[in-house]
């Protein structure tokens, strides 16, 4: 079992959940490779150095192009923002460096399927980083689903709401900024939703959406990190380029029927990131904000006992749960990064792809472009047409 030796382009809020499952995995499952915390990339000197420090990386670096020729790493871990995603991603690929890149794979349709394609022919191993598999009660779901213990799947429900730039004079941040973050609640949140979609129900076969951008203008910041900034209120502004909120319904290829919602416009909820699914014999409902918990229901259950159940998803029975703490003891949002890594480790060791790939990660921006296309046209657009 040998050692995987990483560098990790990003420093930020993606940069410090990757560092954190570095960190953590060779406590709780030692019995995958070890990731090796090598080299951390990221272009302001000062803060880079300080999250070499704070996270435990052996160095940093200020150019990601460093990693590429360094005999001693052998996994590019992406998390910078997703302008910068594809030429990292195909470079390190032709360097022969494995791939860990997180969502949405790239700006736009064509340039994931080109990452994809380079990943494939270079022949690394690639996975994107679709955290919210992996939290135990979502698990259990897809094997209930996988089962057949929900029956046939009628319906598939699902809405990510987020209320951290209600505020119109929250400032300019990158992920408003279409160059940068290729779209805005759709891309960031909905990609979530539909790669859940794909996982527990199966593939979509088409689409028609709405879009909004409530607020047009904000003033630019003057610094930010993760989802916070700082910026005055009489900063000059720029114009907001992306969504604050898409909606769409879906048609899947297995018969069943979808909606999704993504907002960051929905006051109170910090991250109600849902999903219910609806089946001939019962049915499932999950909020990320209770991540523990699967709300399951039969209807095999005797009459006078009908209704759904709370199951905690945390004895041994439950994916990943005997390497936490007896049951009932709760885990939290960076444990989700963990098992994603467990994943990615046992993959590299057992030499397949793992799961999600940049197949999944094609897959995701195939069902945004077909939404974001439906919404300019106006009608049900097939994937299949992007």
């Amino acid at each position: 079992m040998q050692d995987v030796r990483v560098g990790m382009v990003g420093y930020k809020f993606m940069g410090k959940a990757h560092s954190h499952a570095y960190r953590d995995l060779p406590m709780f499952f030692p019995q995958v490779p070890k990731p090796v915390m090598k080299l951390i990339c990221g272009r302001d000197e000062a803060g880079v150095k300080q999250a070499a420090e704070q996270f435990g990386w052996e160095g940093y670096v200020t150019d990601w192009r460093e990693l590429l020729q360094r005999d001693d790493i052998d996994l590019i871990d992406i998390n910078a923002p997703s302008d910068a995603h594809k030429e990292i991603a195909i470079a390190a690929a032709r360097a022969g460096k494995h791939l860990f890149c997180e969502k949405p794979l790239a700006l736009t349709l064509e340039d994931a399927r080109e990452m994809l394609a380079e990943a494939e022919a270079a022949g690394v191993k690639h996975m994107v980083g679709f955290n919210y598999r992996f939290a135990p009660a979502v698990q259990l779901a897809k094997k209930l689903v996988a089962e057949g213990r929900l029956g046939q799947i009628y319906h598939f429900r699902a809405w990510f709401l987020q209320d951290w730039i209600v505020d119109p004079d929250f400032p300019l941040v990158w992920r408003l900024q279409k160059e940068i973050a290729g779209s805005g609640s759709h891309g960031d949140l909905g990609a979530h939703l539909i790669d859940l979609a794909h996982f527990l129900v199966g593939d979509i076969d088409e689409v028609i959406g709405m879009s909004e951008t409530f607020v047009k203008e904000r003033p630019l910041p003057s610094s930010m990190t993760g989802l916070s900034a700082k910026g005055a209120k009489d900063a000059p502004r720029g114009p907001v380029t992306v969504d604050d909120a898409t909606l769409f319904m879906a048609r899947f290829s297995n018969g069943a029927l979808g909606s999704f919602e993504a907002t960051r416009f929905a006051p109170g909820h910090r991250c109600t990131n849902s999903f219910e699914i609806n089946g001939s014999l019962g049915s499932v409902k999950f909020d990320f904000e209770r991540m523990n918990e699967l709300q399951v229901y039969f209807t095999s259950d005797a009459d006078d006992v009908q209704g759904f159940r709370r199951v905690l998803a945390t004895d041994p029975a439950h994916a990943y749960s005997e390497a936490w703490w007896p049951p009932g003891h709760t885990i939290g949002y960076e444990h989700t990064f963990i098992h994603e890594t467990v994943e990615l480790m046992k993959a590299l060791e057992e030499n397949r792809q793992p799961a999600p790939d940049f197949r999944d990660g094609v897959k995701c921006q195939e069902v945004l472009e077909a939404v974001d296309r439906s919404i300019a046209e106006r009608r049900w657009v097939k994937t299949s047409e992007v």
